[in-house]
């Protein structure tokens, strides 16, 4: 299926590696020219030198800084023009119970998980809305519909994440753009083995038999594949996906076990 995206600008945050590198590897292969972030270059250049250097600009940028967004968005307009696309990504926000986090923990994951995704969609709806074309994934977690006891911050946060995908998407509908969030279950990614530590610590087990164990609760009995998670986002980028938005789609293997 041609996804009807070659040559379309896209901006992926957080894409050094795990589902961020997922997404930006796939938009490349359907002919988009991306714009990929994370702390270093250094940490970038594996994924830039895969997708190649023609079609991928490495920056550095910590998401959590509107100053850094800024400069990574003009960077991308003056290398490639305007984004078309945009998937706003983060590491998770520190994982501990309610009584054990402190207050500038909060504020750096409302920073880090909630306010890179508002400043950064700022920076890019007005060229959207000149061109009435354009295309908003948000990459949040699966806790936004069932929260976890340790991710205190994060399903507080994403479940907003889930607000605002909703919201936005009714303010620019018209303008050709589309908001949608997609909300991942367990994927092997440097999170979820450093989740697993943590985990396996609390109740005395090794992170491996954490992880084997923690499989059996997955319907499809496996951790994700990220590029599976990447497909499903590159579909919603897509001309295919015109009339799909405002949705908070999980990819999860079957985790979650509501109706809604």
């Amino acid at each position: 299926m041609d996804l009807g995206i070659r040559n379309r600008v896209a901006m992926v945050a957080a894409a050094s590696k795990g589902l961020g590198r997922a997404i930006a590897e796939t938009l490349a292969a359907e002919g988009c020219r991306v714009s990929i972030c994370a702390r270093t270059v250094e940490a970038l250049a594996p994924v830039r030198d895969a997708i190649g250097e023609e079609h991928a600009l490495a920056v550095a940028c910590d998401v959590s800084k509107a100053d850094d967004l800024q400069r990574w968005y003009d960077a991308t307009t003056e290398r490639f023009g305007a984004a078309d696309i945009v998937v706003t990504n983060t590491g998770g926000p520190p994982a501990a119970p309610f009584l054990e986090l402190a207050e500038e923990q909060w504020r750096s994951g409302i920073d880090s998980t909630l306010m890179n995704v508002v400043r950064l969609c700022r920076l890019a709806i007005p060229a959207m809305q000149e061109r009435k074309w354009g295309r908003i994934v948000h990459l949040t977690s699966f806790v936004a519909k069932q929260p976890v006891e340790l991710l205190t911050v994060s399903s507080t946060l994403r479940a907003g994440l889930s607000g605002l995908t909703k919201t936005l998407a009714d303010q620019v509908a018209r303008d050709g753009i589309t908001v949608n969030a997609v909300l991942p279950g367990h994927f092997l990614t440097d999170r979820q083995k450093h989740l697993s530590e943590i985990r396996a610590k609390a109740q005395g087990i090794t992170p491996e038999e954490y992880l084997r164990r923690s499989e059996q609760v997955i319907p499809m009995g496996r951790y994700g594949d990220p590029r599976e998670l990447a497909n499903v986002v590159a579909f919603l980028c897509s001309e295919r996906a015109s009339y799909v938005t405002g949705a908070s789609l999980q990819v999860d293997g079957g985790l979650y076990r509501g109706t809604f």
